[in-house]
């Protein structure tokens, strides 16, 4: 039977979406799907809606045209040579889904026209299922509100105040729409309790956050064999330098401070309290690409001192699209087996992830593939 899944990109235009629309083009054409790990034998057979089955459409801020920041992709090597051309139709489709986000007199009615959005895109384009995923650039932390403990409270706050930040909006009208809701990002979002009750109110899936696609992945890695080498870790430092919007949007301290929150949570859970600190660097040159530079003292047999050092060099774009077509397989599969409330099974994917404390990435793995695998 023929399915077709609406991917809803919240930050639709910026790199992130941008890389995963042409890159499921691409696919579509002949591209390897290197990074897409729902391609790997262990997800054969599970149900997932093939990648050239999903519609993609979206909200953003900007109205920047997608052929024009494709080419802007392609000239900084983010894209391959040539793709633009190669995949304008797909491209033209995708336009004709994306949408400037409305605006709104009070919180409720944003939300509500925000969903009418999704709502439309899923009648116009024949689709049998909706997942929205969080792309857009990262938010300051957002303090707690009375209204957040509690859906009743929420409700009638968002008639006559702002109580919530645009992404935590953004999961509301997904679920209002009827969608799954991931959030590829720190932002607050789907983290107070009464956003989560109106998913499961919804019977809506939801998951995240903040992607692991660099440094936190090599980390995620490497604590556990220091843990399972009985090697004590006494100090771990980072430095992070990118370009790009997500880099100049982390150039606000208060936005860096919910990214580092995030990358330093994975640490301490897998290895306690361990000295160092986390720096995160805008350099505008970079564009779309990022160096992290680690340092990691720890000892050994009899108290010997030593240290392991390593530099991750990548696009930042390039990594994360073949994520964001991960997630909404695997988001569409669990609406289709009629999955509520949050998904700790896509933890793989993430720095903190949902309704989980498991951060080593083998064991994260496992419990994706033995999710996906059941009947």
């Amino acid at each position: 039977m023929r399915r077709r899944v609406g991917v809803w990109l919240f930050g639709a235009r910026g790199s992130v979406a941008t890389t995963t629309i042409a890159g499921a083009a691409a696919l579509a054409h002949g591209a390897p799907p290197a990074g897409v790990v729902t391609e790997l034998p262990d997800f054969a057979g599970v149900g997932l809606v093939p990648a050239d089955q999903l519609v993609f459409g979206g909200h953003d801020v900007s109205e920047t045209p997608l052929t024009k920041q494709v080419e802007r992709l392609v000239a900084g090597g983010v894209l391959p040579s040539g793709l633009d051309a190669l995949i304008g139709a797909e491209l033209a489709e995708a336009e004709r889904n994306l949408v400037v986000l409305p605006a709104a007199d009070t919180q409720y009615e944003l939300v509500r026209r925000i969903a009418e959005d999704i709502k439309a895109f899923r009648l116009r384009n024949d689709l049998d299922r909706v997942v929205a995923i969080n792309v857009a650039s990262t938010e300051p932390p957002y303090g707690d509100r009375p209204a957040h403990a509690e859906l009743g409270l929420l409700r009638e706050a968002l008639a006559g105040e702002d109580v919530l930040p645009p992404s935590s909006l953004n999961a509301l009208a997904a679920f209002e729409a009827g969608a799954a809701y991931v959030d590829f990002t720190p932002s607050t979002s789907i983290r107070p309790a009464a956003v989560r009750q109106w998913a499961i109110e919804k019977g809506l899936p939801y998951g995240g956050q903040d992607a692991k696609t660099g440094e936190t992945l090599v980390k995620s890695v490497l604590a556990p064999m220091f843990t399972a080498r009985a090697l004590p870790v006494h100090a771990w430092s980072g430095t992070n330098l990118l370009g790009g919007g997500d880099g100049a949007t982390l150039a606000d301290p208060r936005a860096a401070e919910s990214k580092s929150i995030s990358k330093e949570r994975g640490l301490s859970d897998q290895l306690g309290d361990v000295a160092g600190q986390v720096h995160i660097d805008y350099v505008e040159p970079m564009g779309d690409w990022k160096t992290a530079w680690d340092h990691v003292m720890f000892s050994g047999f009899l108290g010997v001192r030593m240290t392991l050092q390593f530099t991750w060099q990548g696009c930042d774009s390039a990594l994360a699209a073949p994520l964001v077509l991960d997630l909404a397989r695997l988001s569409a599969l669990a609406l289709e087996r009629d999955h509520v409330g949050p998904m700790p099974f896509l933890g793989f994917y993430f720095k903190d992830p949902v309704d989980s404390t498991e951060h080593s990435l083998t064991r994260q793995y496992d419990e994706l593939v033995r999710w996906a695998r059941e009947c």
